[in-house]
């Protein structure tokens, strides 16, 4: 029997659960497809599924450093609100995107807002947090290499 392991395509259920609040799941849905070992999952959840088998359930639980890492608090800043496009529409919990003085690309959301300014959190949403899958392996295929 195949199990998960570098290069097999891979179809699985799941539900995510943090904090004890259900945040994605397939349920009802077609069950998603990825590639073990590209990194198209967070790192604790790829680690775990690998040597699994179809058909099998397991429960995971990532922590935050193998997942989207910790919660960090300077990655809070404050920019005036003269940066912003629209200022008037933008609110607390809106997502921005903009490029930093060297032009790299970032994406962030407003959690404070001042008289003239934003308070901007670049930390992932999901950062610091455990996140808890309950997964249910429905494929594995085993890929044949390129020629």
């Amino acid at each position: 029997m195949t199990t998960i392991r570098k290069g097999t395509k891979v179809s699985i259920h799941y539900r995510l659960t943090i904090d004890g609040e259900v945040v994605d799941t397939t349920e009802g849905a077609p069950p998603v497809s990825y590639h073990h070992g590209t990194g198209q999952l967070v790192p604790g959840l790829e680690e775990r599924l690998e040597g699994c088998r179809e058909g099998e359930s397991i429960r995971v639980v990532v922590p935050p450093e193998k997942a989207y890492g910790p919660y960090v608090p300077e990655n809070l800043h404050e920019m005036a609100k003269s940066l912003f496009t629209d200022p008037a529409s933008t609110t607390v919990g809106t997502m921005v995107e903009g490029r930093t003085r060297l032009g790299a690309p970032f994406r962030a959301q407003v959690v404070e807002e001042k008289e003239d300014s934003f308070v901007v959190d670049l930390n992932h949403p999901l950062a610091g947090k455990y996140l808890e899958f309950d997964v249910q392996i429905v494929s594995i295929e085993t890929v044949s290499a390129d020629p």
